[in-house]
């Protein structure tokens, strides 16, 4: 197990938040999937630019429900040459109110980490895109007010293990817990509530979203170690064109982005209650399935020195925020748009593009399953959910 070391007070912090962050590697008897010296890096192009109710792990009350906010992906900037002005201060400043909650998460779609010497795209390189940003940005993060963030996702191993081990690294620092390696259930303690996340995307450096059966294993072990299972996932084809939820396996650049819908089903029927999806690197639609929501993709939430597209589409974004009980049942929830900036910041939009984007897909994907959303982006489960 592995417990966050103490630091100095985190400013602008909730001060009713009590957060407790245990790293639990599981067995490989339970779970497989891992090998006693860690994932095998694979360099390769990497692209461009969320059942029945889990059992309680601890006393509290039922009527009892707290809130978790999550976005899609986040870049600061890409180091030594693309990095945001003032060293990144104030890189969240317009966001960090949407963001309030008692546990928030974020995909990071990047290692924090000096120059390893190890980056994935060699100087012939095509279609190969590597990101990186300085182990110290890891106190935006904390500013901004993340809790946990994702490292699952296809650039969580640019610059190697050695850049992914810094990341990890960067984050405790900070007093930031991480997700996302193989047989990794992350579990935080929230107003006396325990949640576990865990991540997935289709690379040997994270969980498995290809191979369900083992993922479905990871799940069931994490029900049995908190009263909510948070599901982070990379999942689906990129690009502007992907903003549709078909079912069946989605592939990109030849790699295997796994089945969204089949994936998700499966988590929630092995004990998730929340599933929280980023990769396309664009808003998807949302839908309940036996009560729990699922968001097939948050879009790209930052993109700083310009790493991400920020053109139509790709640039919008959002918060995504539940309201959850201990046994996993519905309590509320909302969607707040963002966009990326000229500068790549997440910013929000008052004009609500995403959220209407994501109106507007949801009708069309799932017209009896969908989530509803009035016209303030709050959320509300179907009538038969």
């Amino acid at each position: 197990m592995y417990a966050a070391a103490p630091t100095a007070p985190r400013p602008r912090r909730r001060p009713a938040l009590a957060l407790v962050v245990l790293l639990v590697v599981l067995l490989a008897a339970g779970c497989g999937g891992g090998s006693a010296g860690g994932p095998v890096w694979q360099p390769g192009a990497g692209g461009g630019g969320t059942g029945a109710p889990v059992g309680s792990a601890s006393a509290t009350p039922a009527e009892k429900s707290i809130s978790l906010s999550a976005t899609g992906d986040i870049i600061m900037g890409n180091a030594p040459n693309r990095l945001p002005a003032n060293g990144g201060k104030g890189f969240f400043d317009s966001v960090e109110k949407a963001l309030e909650a008692d546990l928030v998460m974020g995909n990071l779609e990047e290692p924090l980490t000096v120059d390893t010497g190890t980056g994935k795209c060699g100087a012939n390189s095509t279609r190969c895109f590597q990101f990186r940003a300085p182990p110290e940005y890891a106190a935006h993060l904390r500013d901004a007010g993340f809790d946990l963030l994702n490292q699952a996702n296809n650039h969580g191993y640019d610059y190697g293990p050695k850049g992914y081990a810094n990341t990890q690294k960067a984050l405790e620092k900070y007093d930031l817990a991480h997700t996302g390696a193989p047989d990794q259930i992350t579990v935080v303690e929230v107003a006396g509530v325990k949640v576990a996340v865990a991540g997935f995307s289709s690379y040997v450096w994270s969980n498995s979203l290809v191979d369900i059966a083992e993922a479905k294993q990871v799940i069931t072990k994490a029900a049995g170690m908190a009263d909510l299972v948070v599901v982070q996932v990379h999942m689906g084809g990129e690009g502007s064109d992907k903003t549709r939820v078909r079912p069946g396996t989605e592939m990109f650049l030849g790699e295997n982005r796994g089945d969204p819908v089949k994936f998700s089903k499966a988590m929630i029927d092995a004990g998730a209650d929340l599933i929280v999806g980023h990769g396309p690197h664009v808003l998807r639609g949302m839908e309940f399935y036996k009560g729990r929501l699922i968001a097939y993709s948050l879009g790209n939430f930052a993109g700083g020195g310009n790493s991400l597209s920020n053109a139509g589409r790709l640039g919008w974004g959002g918060v995504l925020k539940v309201s959850l009980k201990p046994d996993g049942s519905w309590a509320g929830g909302s969607f707040v748009s963002t966009y990326m900036n000229s500068a790549g910041k997440p910013t929000m939009d008052r004009d609500d593009r995403g959220l209407g984007l994501v109106r507007q897909l949801t009708r069309s994907d799932f017209p009896k399953t969908g989530a509803r959303f009035d016209d303030s982006g709050r959320i509300s489960p179907p009538a038969q959910g």
